[in-house]
């Protein structure tokens, strides 16, 4: 009987150490934490912005911004951001590669264990396919202002 009371203790006594753990979005809001870059032309770097809000009660400083692969390069902010102040990290991609993109940026924020994923997605057309796609989306512009 002592070791239920002692491990339903322990449970309650974790959960609350858990239940407390602060995470990103409870100190930056960020506007969005994905980003679509539709079609991408091959070779042609594209860039975004993800940028945030300090909701927090005081400064915070982004510790890292770490890619998942080395064809992205994110930039982040130098130094505290005040609380209420707005700000934003960067991610470049390089579009080297054909295909689908799914990259992550991983946010670590001081103080706070848990770190936030940003997403980039889109897909990489070579040169011909892009051109095509433009011509496509262009002529079912015009289409519709007709």
């Amino acid at each position: 009987m002592k070791r239920i009371f002692l491990l339903a203790g322990a449970l309650v006594a974790f959960a609350g150490v858990y239940a407390q753990q602060k995470k990103v979005e409870d100190v930056i809001k960020f506007k969005e934490v994905t980003y679509d870059f539709g079609k991408i032309k091959q070779g042609v770097p594209v860039s975004h912005d993800f940028v945030f809000t300090n909701i927090g009660d005081a400064p915070v400083v982004i510790e890292s911004a770490t890619p998942s692969c080395g064809c992205t390069t994110p930039v982040k902010p130098e130094g505290a951001i005040p609380k209420g102040k707005t700000d934003k990290i960067t991610a470049a991609y390089n579009a080297a590669a054909l295909g689908p993109v799914n990259k992550t940026i991983t946010i670590k924020v001081a103080g706070i264990d848990v770190p936030l994923q940003l997403r980039i997605v889109g897909e990489v057309l070579t040169a011909d396919a892009f051109t095509k796609y433009e011509a496509e989306k262009s002529g079912k512009t015009s289409k519709a202002g007709s």
